[in-house]
């Protein structure tokens, strides 16, 4: 597995760019540039702020940080589109391992160095791990146990965990710059699934795409139903371009959620319209979102926010995938 790469990139130096596509990270930014900053590695960090035009105090927050630390670099992403922000900012990188990080997330201080280890011994092109949620309030809290389910989020091991190994794509990522660049960086034209998108590139160029449960980056979940209904929607609507754009790459675990939504709306009306026994499909999803609900949660408050949580996540993800319009569809794809 690893002979190819190396072959084809060699081994990577002892060299990070943290790259940030920002936007509207007012209440966690600082934190966030913080513990990249205080990282425990071997060699030289940089971390470059692309920021867009945010409602908040974000752009100055990220001056002052640049003020306090040069190792701190800010430039501007003026469509604050993520993809978009993630190029620029590998295109301002000096160093030749990329490692992405999010404005709202926090990595522990081995995180690079560890990273930068598992990118020499695996030869992968690309490597992660988990994407640990927590929460504070009830909510939060409630949404990160869904996001940890296979239940919630189905089997994605970046979600639920599991042995290291080769997979079909990992959170945020550690990457060679080199192999960024092979094939033309990430798709600005995807507002989300452009991590998936990217990575189903490097993996047709021969790259590998590595995930390792040591590599924790923390994730706040959204805090609000109408918030988390929009982040699922957007996840369904465009994982469907990216089926649309790259043949053959949707399994039955992307296929529940919209199987769902058609077989309980069916159930529904069916009920209504013709037999009460017709009804027996609803029921049967119902029972089982309460039963998973009990699965997950660990406190009598988790378990009765959750059904309404789980609910949110697969009937919104199902109706983003069955809604999605084929004018979201990239007319070509970076490299065919």
């Amino acid at each position: 597995m690893s002979t190819s790469a190396n072959t084809m990139y060699g081994l990577p130096r002892a060299e990070i760019s943290v790259i940030l596509p920002i936007l509207n990270e007012e209440k966690y930014l600082a934190d966030s540039v913080r513990a990249i900053l205080n990282q425990k590695f071997e060699g030289p960090l940089e971390v470059i702020l692309a920021v867009g035009p945010s409602k908040d105090r974000t752009m100055e927050i990220a001056r002052t940080l640049q003020s306090q630390d040069a190792r701190v670099i800010v430039i501007e992403n003026p469509t604050g589109r993520t993809a978009a922000g993630l190029n620029l900012a590998i295109a301002a990188s000096s160093h030749s391992i990329i490692l992405r990080v999010d404005g709202h997330a926090n990595i522990p201080d081995n995180y690079c160095q560890m990273a930068y280890e598992i990118l020499k011994e695996t030869g992968a092109v690309n490597v992660g791990g988990i994407m640990d949620a927590s929460g504070t309030s009830i909510f939060e809290k409630s949404v990160a146990r869904a996001m940890k389910s296979p239940l919630g989020v189905g089997a994605s091991r970046f979600h639920t965990g599991g042995n290291s190994g080769e997979v079909d794509t990992v959170y945020l990522g550690v990457f060679r710059k080199e192999a960024l660049l092979a094939v033309g960086g990430f798709d600005e034209r995807f507002t989300r699934a452009q991590d998936w998108e990217l990575n189903f590139r490097l993996r047709k160029m021969g790259g590998v795409i590595y995930f390792d449960p040591r590599l924790i980056v923390s994730y706040r979940p959204r805090s609000t139903f109408s918030a988390l209904a929009r982040q699922y929607f957007q996840y369904g609507r465009w994982r469907r371009v990216v089926a649309r754009s790259h043949k053959g790459t949707i399994n039955y675990r992307y296929l529940a959620p919209p199987f769902t939504v058609i077989a309980t709306l069916i159930s529904l009306l069916s009920g209504i319209l013709i037999s009460p026994v017709l009804f027996l499909p609803a029921i049967i999803y119902g029972a089982f979102i309460l039963i998973s609900s009990i699965s997950i949660g660990k406190s009598l408050s988790e378990v009765l926010c959750l059904p309404a949580i789980l609910l949110t996540m697969h009937i919104s993800w199902g109706i983003g995938f069955l809604t999605s319009p084929n004018s979201l569809v990239p007319e070509v794809t970076l490299h065919p």
